[in-house]
């Protein structure tokens, strides 16, 4: 299968509330030999103010976020979806994708209506996280690689400082394609160093496999990177699946304690299993390309206790309770913007059907599609996307309400997002801290342009 090296820069940190502004990619055959590449830039959406720290990271200069010589954000997800189309079947493969990008990505689609916002998961599709991979070489095989310390001693997983220390010396670091370039040249180098360990971790791509191994209740070794602190193992066994979410498996830790105690405990136990920390069970996304490597010679207290959990259907059950009650829904809780509904549920056929024409027509009919949508988060979002591009479409009220809630967005006091006094206040602390003087000049007359909206 090829392999879709990507990465995004974008606005800020939160998928649900910044936007891209790049995507480059670079389309490989198995052996990593280039097949095509792109990197493809955007406008920034009206509603957006960009994280000062963000555009001095990325290089991205204001002036660009306006240039009418790009595309839309609205026309960037649609170039992006129609290459996901056009490469599949792929691997998508970034440096820190799976938690980052690919939930960008993902929200991009899903505020400007595409009708398959998990598109690199789909149509022969699957992710991988070279990230995730360096992790497990450090576990496994850490000669293989020169690691970046910093003065304390820690250990840093950065693809700016890992890559030119292993071979890559041209890594324009936090542009899209340089980093879409180091990427790849790491995934390279751990496939051609240690070539058993890059195919157990590809094979993980597929949760089939994942679950299977899962389910055979060997000792499995997790490995994983929490708190900064260095990646570890956790030698664990499969003990259960959430009640509310297939892809979510419990796993077990061996060293930790002896299943049998929990086996006939009361619920509260289990929970307390499942929340503790450190964790006795915690949870592995079976669809998200996990560090789950084979143990090669478990000790026989472990398979032991590995059997112990084989043989007892009813507690992997009560555990995949636990696991599904750990997030409750509060009834009450006003519901969260439409941004953090993204997994409030699938779309119908009929809306996804509307989907797949509101992407290919003019913006009148798109008008008409929105109010016909079941959904109201699409329409929500589909109202929003009229006023942004054809404006000339609303009625006078429209137009007010619409400027009620830019307003609204730019200065809400307490918010996820970055608002007028937040980026104000950002941009402060770059002074304080040296940052380009020009560079901080074009941002603050950038920003008047949203204090000269609210007068």
């Amino acid at each position: 299968m090829n392999f879709a090296f990507y990465d995004l820069e974008t606005t800020g940190l939160s998928p649900a509330f910044d936007q891209p502004l790049q995507f480059a990619a670079i389309l490989t055959d198995g052996e990593f030999q280039e097949i095509e590449r792109v990197n493809l830039r955007c406008r920034i959406a009206p509603h957006i103010i960009p994280s000062p720290w963000a555009l001095a990271v990325t290089g991205v200069r204001p002036a660009q976020l306006t240039d009418p010589a790009l595309p839309t954000l609205f026309e960037f997800t649609q170039a992006i979806a129609a290459l996901i189309e056009r490469w599949s079947p792929a691997t998508w493969t970034g440096f820190n994708s799976i938690r980052f990008d690919e939930e960008m990505l993902r929200q991009a689609f899903y505020q400007n209506l595409h009708p398959d916002i998990f598109a690199t998961q789909f149509n022969g599709n699957m992710r991988f996280d070279v990230l995730t991979a360096l992790y497990a070489v450090w576990y496994r095989q850490p000669d293989l690689f020169d690691w970046p310390v910093d003065p304390d001693g820690r250990v840093r997983f950065k693809l700016d400082r890992i890559a030119p220390l292993n071979g890559f010396a041209t890594h324009n670091a936090h542009d899209a394609l340089g980093d879409v370039e180091a990427t790849l040249h790491i995934a390279r180098q751990i496939a051609q160093r240690a070539p058993e360990l890059w195919a157990e971790l590809l094979s993980n791509r597929d949760k089939a496999h994942v679950q299977a191994n899962l389910q055979s209740f060997r000792p499995m070794a997790l490995v994983e990177r929490v708190a900064g602190g260095p990646p570890r193992a956790t030698i664990g066994c499969f003990c259960g699946i959430s009640a509310s979410n297939p892809n979510q498996a419990a796993f077990f830790d061996l060293d930790a304690a002896d299943p049998a105690a929990l086996l006939t405990a009361d619920d509260a136990a289990v929970f307390a299993a499942v929340d503790a920390t450190p964790k006795l069970i915690r949870a592995i996304a079976t669809n998200k390309s996990p560090a789950l490597l084979p143990v090669a010679a478990p000790s026989a207290e472990q398979l032991r206790r590995a059997a112990v959990i084989a043989h007892a259907p009813e507690f992997r059950a009560r555990v995949g309770q636990a696991l599904a009650a750990r997030f409750p829904e509060d009834p009450v809780a006003p519901a969260p913007p439409v941004e953090k509904q993204i997994y409030g549920g699938f779309y119908s056929h009929a809306d996804k059907a509307l989907l797949a024409e509101f992407q290919r027509a003019d913006w009148p009919r798109r008008q008409e599609i929105v109010a016909s949508l079941a959904d109201p988060r699409l329409r929500q979002l589909g109202r929003r996307l009229v006023a942004f591009h054809a404006p000339e479409l609303l009625s006078t009220e429209e137009r007010a309400q619409f400027q009620a809630w830019l307003q609204e967005r730019w200065s809400a006091p307490e918010t996820e997002w970055t608002t007028r006094d937040r980026a104000h206040a950002a941009l402060d602390e770059m002074r304080r801290n040296g940052i380009d003087p020009g560079l901080a000049s074009e941002i603050a007359l950038y920003l008047q342009g949203f204090d000269v909206a609210r007068c």
